[in-house]
């Protein structure tokens, strides 16, 4: 027996997948694969049929038809018998049995092909071997990779430890300085904080190494490294004294600079720049929904307060576009009660979700300062459906021995997609960063409020739920709450949309943009 080609070929004589066995040209193996849809039968479920040169063995699978391209001097039984084992083959590597499925297996169907058929003649091997072959599975291989696994391991702990011992040395030669952290005695301002380590800059997130300067929420007001520093014009406020702008302060001003610090007293707005975070305003009329959330969630489960506050507000560029109206539709949630303002017409709200003002000849106001707009809505829903809340966290501290093991859960509701999710867990007073042994995301440990901060970027359907373990010294468990959680969403619970604005006078409606987002106000885990 000589099998020339096996290959997978669709009705209409598309091939899925090939393999050529012997040395042929090209151009001889797809001349025989395009003249096989010409020459096949109908109304046969296993059969054969010969040409001139070869012999053409096909079994249909499905929309499918697998095919074997011989010789005529082989053994018909035998290729049979090769035909019936590719045919139990291909379902074990391809899932649905259609062109997509066989497609995107095509590799691994050829692989599983070149263990059946070698040099054109079947190797005696069963369905099992061949997927063994092919998944090259060795008890070495895996023996091998769990020892340099376990070395990796043992060198990332004695990093650890070094990286504890320099931090602890630092401490130590700080509170060893004769003027400590401040001597007002001598007269002289010492620096410690230029010895110490910050914790977590460049990304915000990481695996920070125990004590370390908060860069975000600091007594002379400091933020972390990315821009540069102006000149230092004023001393630093909140001492509990002016020490003024003598040489001694500006020493310790130039002390943190040095650390890529700025000083955020110095950095002088720009004039005109906006306060308000939102971006700028582009289209002529612009509608915001938004809804603050305020949960609170028991330690053991179970809601103690669920409060959803919405408000659907205006901001309009030009006057000459104030003469609207806007039509909204909502997503018909029994719990949620709508409240107009109380220039707006409650019967054409309530008859035909239109807003609009009870005086049509008074337009709304135009280029407001307001960054919130002119409220035209809003909206409360309470309930305690534990079911409603769009992220629930389970916290399970355990003492064991002389340790703390603390393993965090969230699971998120498929409702909403979460952006920018931070849960906050407080710790005892730590002088080094937690050692986090798992965690679906990143963390940072701010050692001045003695908080870890969880962060994902984005929950959505690949991971609704994830996980963290660290490991403190032994403490009682009352300390890791409340925990706090901050995240946003660009879905509602009440799914108002803005259908359509309305021009009173006739003519063109302008054109309008809708802003939509849910965001925490108070999300708590107590």
């Amino acid at each position: 027996m000589v099998v020339l080609a096996a290959s997978i070929v669709t009705k209409s004589g598309k091939v899925l997948v090939s393999r050529q066995f012997v040395d042929m040209s090209r151009i001889r193996i797809e001349g025989l694969l395009a003249a096989f849809p010409k020459l096949i039968g109908t109304g046969k479920q296993h059969t054969y049929f010969e040409t001139e040169n070869v012999r053409y063995v096909y079994q249909p699978i499905e929309a499918l038809y697998l095919l074997l391209v011989t010789n005529k001097q082989s053994n018909i039984l035998e290729d049979l018998e090769t035909l019936r084992l590719l045919s139990k083959l291909v379902p074990e590597y391809s899932m649905s049995l259609d062109e997509e499925g066989v497609c995107r297996t095509a590799f691994e169907l050829i692989f599983a092909f070149d263990e059946v058929i070698s040099l054109g003649h079947k190797e005696n091997v069963t369905v099992a071997q061949v997927k063994q072959y092919c998944e090259m599975e060795s008890h070495e291989e895996k023996l091998h990779k769990l020892v340099m696994q376990s070395k990796i391991n043992e060198t990332k702990d004695v990093m650890k430890r070094k990286a504890s011992e320099i931090d602890k040395s630092k401490i130590e030669k700080n509170r060893g300085d004769k003027g400590g952290f401040m001597s007002m005695g001598s007269g002289r301002i010492e620096s410690s904080f230029s010895e110490m380590s910050i914790s977590n800059t460049g990304s915000g997130f990481g695996s920070g190494s125990g004590f370390g300067l908060n860069t975000e929420i600091d007594p002379f007001s400091i933020k972390s490294k990315g821009r540069q520093p102006s000149a230092a014009n004023a001393p630093p406020k909140g001492l509990g004294m002016q020490l003024g702008k003598s040489q001694r302060t500006n020493q310790f001003l130039e002390s943190l600079k040095a650390e890529g610090e700025v000083i955020l007293e110095d950095v002088q707005p720009k004039a005109g720049q906006s306060r308000s975070s939102a971006p700028p305003l582009t289209d002529p009329v612009t509608l915001t929904v938004e809804e603050k959330l305020n949960v609170t969630l028991k330690r053991d489960g179970g809601v103690s307060n669920f409060d959803v506050q919405g408000t659907l507000s205006l901001q309009i560029l030009n006057a000459e576009d104030g003469q609207i109206q806007v039509q909204i539709e909502t997503g018909g949630n029994p719990g949620i009660l709508f409240k107009t303002h109380p220039n707006m017409n409650k019967e054409l709200f309530a008859s035909e979700n239109i807003l609009g003002l009870k005086d049509p000849n008074r337009p709304f106001p135009a280029g407001t300062g307001d960054a919130a707009g002119v409220g035209l809505l809003k909206w409360r829903m309470q309930s305690t459906d534990e079911s409603m809340v769009p992220l629930t966290i389970n916290c399970w501290p355990s003492v064991s021995g002389n340790e703390t093991y603390v393993s965090i859960e969230y699971e998120a509701s498929s409702m909403f997609d979460l952006r920018n999710v931070v849960i906050s867990v407080p710790l005892p007073a730590l002088r080094e960063a937690p050692n986090v042994r798992q965690v679906d995301g990143e963390w940072r440990f701010d050692p001045r409020n003695s908080v870890l901060e969880w962060s994902i970027l984005l929950i959505d359907n690949s991971n609704r739920s994830g996980s963290m373990e660290f490991v403190v010294p032994p403490t009682d468990s009352s300390v890791f709450f409340p925990i706090s959680v901050n995240f946003s969403a660009t879905n509602t619970f009440s799914d108002l949309k803005v259908v359509n604005v309305l021009p009173q006078k006739g003519g063109a409606p302008p054109k309008f943009g809708q802003r939509t987002q849910l965001v925490t106000e108070n999300y708590q885990v107590v």
